[in-house]
């Protein structure tokens, strides 16, 4: 999470952040930014909230078409952006190996701010890396993307006792899923239990005063989707 902005925090403004100074344009002094004019800017970053989507989405149905460009993935790519990133748009997303993101959404180096753990849950640490891609990085647009066949709804589904710290996971998930236990074995139930957990997550994002602040400001829109393995396709959720 390289960036080469200068952060002249002082110690007076990190007490006064750490006392209740909560708000995005509290933070983006502190921090000595510049919502209007993001420290990364880049072309994609100029993009609006809804362009940046559309971006998206228009990536991955050149995916589904075969239609890819391959643009930006090569050494040299990853050379001329090794200083900076500029993303345009921020993902969390499930650790799931075969969500392949900058493949599936035919993107490049820098393009995207993934964010990723198993079942795709806004876990503190997750919301502070998304609050991260957008305030400081630019991202116009945040994503939480479920995924067919997801292993983290099954278990939460199925309930099951596990091992180690895999329970964190589960109870992150169980709250949204409540209404599909023991449908692990249904598809559509799995489907319907994923959906249902990518808006539970969103509406976790959204109390963030960080990220509200930018999308009442109209520069940043949280949007829901579905990953379907077996077509390619990336849908909308409606949270």
């Amino acid at each position: 999470m390289t960036n080469n902005i200068e952060l002249p925090v002082s110690r007076r403004k990190m007490m006064q952040f750490g006392a209740g100074f909560i708000g995005t344009a509290t933070l983006a002094s502190v921090l000595g930014l510049d919502l209007k004019q993001p420290q990364s800017a880049a072309a994609k970053t100029e993009l609006t909230p809804d362009q940046a989507l559309e971006e998206l989405l228009a990536g991955n149905q050149r995916f589904v078409q075969g239609k890819t460009t391959s643009k930006h993935e090569s050494l040299k790519d990853l050379q001329a952006i090794s200083e900076e990133q500029k993303p345009f748009a921020s993902v969390l997303c499930c650790a799931d190996s075969r969500s392949s993101l900058e493949t599936a959404f035919d993107q490049g180096f820098g393009n995207l701010f993934v964010v990723r753990d198993a079942g795709n849950v806004a876990t503190a640490e997750q919301l502070g890396s998304l609050e991260f891609g957008s305030l400081v990085l630019g991202s116009k647009v945040i994503m939480v993307m479920g995924h067919y066949s997801c292993g983290a709804i099954k278990a939460a589904l199925a309930g099951d006792k596990v091992p180690g710290s895999i329970q964190s996971v589960l109870t992150q998930i169980e709250p949204a899923v409540k209404d599909f236990k023991g449908q692990q074995e249904d598809k559509e139930a799995v489907k319907k239990a994923t959906e249902a957990n990518v808006i539970y997550q969103i509406n976790k994002i959204k109390k963030s005063p960080v990220l509200a602040e930018l999308v009442a400001a109209k520069q940043l829109k949280i949007v829901g989707g579905y990953f379907d393995f077996e077509t390619g396709a990336i849908t909308l959720v409606e949270a």
